[in-house]
């Protein structure tokens, strides 16, 4: 399948896109999503990890594929574990950014997120790919985060801790 990588700048989703390509995937582009404002790092949200976002300019050019990004305007409106289509909800911005990649891209089919352990994260992926008719790829949910980071190890990725 080809893929847009949902990424972060944090280890997860790199290994995430790395585990994408084992399986035989093609990465063909890359999406963030940052802060609405520069000097803001991290946002207090559930969803995002937006510490270190300045990183995936770097991805997409070691890899050759176009960076899609996206400024949050969004905040959490839907608090419920399955998430439902909320305007000003921030999982709409993820929709808008992934809706404007498939537009430009339409041969995507697929999008890889690094979601491990958030139930949370990993419906709200989900239903944003199902309105588009993607697939979600979460190749690292549910895996023991010590054997994961092992593996991660194992496979080269050298992360530097930058949130605790």
């Amino acid at each position: 399948m080809k893929v847009v990588a949902l990424v972060s700048g944090g280890k997860d989703s790199c290994y995430a896109m790395m585990k994408c390509v084992q399986y035989g995937h093609e990465i063909v582009a890359l999406a963030n999503l940052l802060p609405a404002d520069d000097s803001i790092d991290e946002l207090d949200s559930y969803m995002y990890q937006t510490v270190g976002h300045q990183m995936v300019v770097s991805y997409a050019k070691c890899m050759g594929v176009p960076l899609f990004r996206r400024r949050i305007q969004g905040s959490t409106r839907h608090h419920s574990l399955s998430y439902s289509v909320t305007p000003g909800d921030e999982v709409e911005d993820m929709f808008i950014l992934l809706n404007e990649v498939k537009r430009q891209i339409p041969s995507i089919t697929a999008v890889s997120s690094g979601a491990i352990a958030s139930d949370y994260q990993r419906l709200r992926v989900e239903s944003v790919c199902s309105r588009l008719g993607l697939v979600s790829l979460a190749y690292l949910w549910k895996q023991d985060q010590s054997l994961l980071l092992q593996e991660m190890i194992r496979s080269g990725i050298v992360a530097i801790t930058v949130k605790v």
